[in-house]
């Protein structure tokens, strides 16, 4: 836990994130009112504040001074993996659900720049804190949450209850919005996007503001700020922040193994070797990532790790005809290049 959490309790952490300027003054009484440990299961697994790991397993009934810490760190809670299949004490394989960092939740609040009238359609409900915040905010009446999963959506809806709260709650598909709300004024999603499905842009008022994570196949994520225009069929806007939500399950990818690549010929295969001066471990961080993902689309990679921390990085587009491997060894300044394929990934790579 950092120095400026050591303090639990709400007041504690309000108190921290004022003084990081992630709070803003007009959304400190609903962070007061609509306290977190009402949106937090008794079994949750927490992340770290710089990283998308998580720790083992804090359950309430047996470390309940262990869970309130957790709850008033800023940092993220696991509520679910695997969209529910996970079973056990153990860290399942790919989180599904989550109580937000409370950074990020109220940085994107303030970015939303919600006024009093305003309509927001929020997209990933999870355990209803961040509905929670904006209904007391706005009122009630003014908040349409949607969440994919059922059984996210009933526990979330009863914290809301819980709270003194009820924004409308929907069980669907955050890519189709929920039209019955009328134009919003103001969309937010609590889970990253590949691209922004039109259907929150025909349901935005004009001049409507959509906050959301905005990530690519490569790797990497940034909040996006974005406007819609009069007629509802273009936003603009800037990147904003850096951030790593859990991907809206409907822009989920496969990722196809490595043999389908070389359609049964033993590696090289054709692929065409070179020499490059930029090391792969200049490549790998989470903005870098996120700046080759925008120049290099429809592409992802994998890491070979291997002894001394040597390790190869292999690069392959979507559309399985065309791979690229760097290796990568300590103390050198040259590195050893395949590239196979119609793209030469490893090129687009450098180029980004």
């Amino acid at each position: 836990m950092s120095e400026t959490h050591k303090e639990a309790g709400p007041q504690g952490l309000a108190s921290a994130l004022v003084a990081s300027g992630a709070l803003s003054s007009d959304w400190l009484p609903s962070f007061t009112a609509v306290k977190r440990e009402l949106f937090v299961p008794d079994r949750i697994w927490p992340g770290i504040s710089d990283g998308t790991k998580q720790n083992a397993l804090v359950d309430r009934s047996k470390d309940p001074e262990v869970w309130e810490r957790a709850v008033y760190s800023d940092i993220p809670l696991t509520t679910q993996w695997d969209d529910g299949e996970h079973e056990g004490d153990g860290l399942g394989t790919t989180p599904s659900s989550s109580n937000s960092m409370p950074t990020m939740v109220v940085s994107m609040l303030r970015d939303l720049d919600v006024q009093p009238g305003d309509r927001v359609l929020e997209i990933g409900t999870g355990t209803g804190w961040n509905a929670g915040l904006l209904a007391d905010r706005l009122g009630s009446s003014h908040v349409v949450t949607v969440e994919v999963d059922p059984e996210v959506a009933k526990g979330a809806q009863e914290n809301l209850h819980r709270a003194g709260l009820s924004p409308t709650v929907i069980v669907g598909d955050g890519r189709d919005g929920w039209a019955g709300g009328g134009d919003y004024t103001r969309i937010i999603a609590t889970c990253s996007v590949l691209e922004i499905p039109p259907a929150w842009l025909e349901q935005s008022a004009p001049g409507g503001v959509i906050v959301a994570p905005f990530g690519t196949e490569y790797g990497g994520e940034q909040i996006v700020r974005l406007v819609v225009n009069e007629d509802g069929t273009e936003a603009r806007g800037n990147f904003v922040g850096g951030s790593a939500f859990m991907r809206l399950r409907q822009q989920r990818t496969e990722r196809p193994l490595f043999e389908e690549y070389l359609h049964g010929v033993e590696w090289p295969a054709d692929g065409v070797k070179s020499m490059t001066t930029l090391s792969p471990r200049d490549t790998g961080d989470w903005f870098q990532l996120f700046v080759i993902g925008l120049g290099v689309p429809r592409a992802f990679w994998r890491a070979e790790r291997m002894e001394n921390g040597a390790y190869t990085l292999w690069l392959y587009s979507r559309d399985k005809q065309s791979w690229a491997s760097a290796d990568y060894a300590k103390g050198r300044t040259e590195y050893e290049v395949y590239q196979s394929g119609p793209r030469k990934l490893w090129d687009e790579v450098e180029a980004a």
